[in-house]
């Protein structure tokens, strides 16, 4: 047998059931007229897992270490970054509450990114571009540890979120 049947044959083996009947042809493999996949249940992922747990605890940990609120108050005058990069936040935000509780619950429009579909690369661009000034807006404090700071606080309120619905 070469390794082709024995990936086949591997194949066809957890395709069905054990103890399925499955009509063979003569060669000993199974009709493909005739054969249907097993259908698996698969049951829904916990809220809390451990790569959520890990980053939840992970921007708890930053915010405290690092002083990330005192920082972030003591520097929000002193550069013009701030603002720009927290206006195309609540921009970002704004965008994405009106596709979600505007568009999907309040018009029962579901796929409104397809009715819609400028709306989501706005709303990721405009994201992107407010943390780069906000890279810019905090470089001088943390330096090259900015990005990974920030991406952190950004993933721990991510799986936050996610905990929530």
């Amino acid at each position: 047998m070469d390794a082709l049947q024995a990936r086949e044959r591997l194949r066809r083996r957890y395709l069905f059931p054990r103890d399925a009947v499955v009509p063979l042809d003569r060669e000993g493999y199974a009709c493909p007229e005739t054969s249907t996949p097993v259908e698996k249940k698969e049951k829904p992922l916990p809220r809390l897992n451990i790569h959520s747990g890990f980053w939840i605890l992970a921007s708890i940990a930053v915010t405290y270490y690092v002083d990330f609120f005192q920082t972030v108050k003591e520097n929000f005058h002193t550069s013009s970054w701030f603002l720009f990069g927290g206006t195309l936040l609540l921009v970002s935000l704004s965008i994405a509450f009106y596709c979600i509780v505007y568009l999907e619950w309040y018009c029962g429009i579901e796929d409104y990114d397809i009715k819609y579909p400028t709306l989501i690369p706005i709303t990721t661009a405009t994201f992107i571009v407010a943390g780069i000034c906000f890279n810019v807006a905090l470089w001088h404090v943390w330096s090259f540890f900015t990005p990974l700071l920030l991406f952190t606080q950004f993933m721990g309120v991510v799986m936050l979120i996610s905990l929530l619905g």
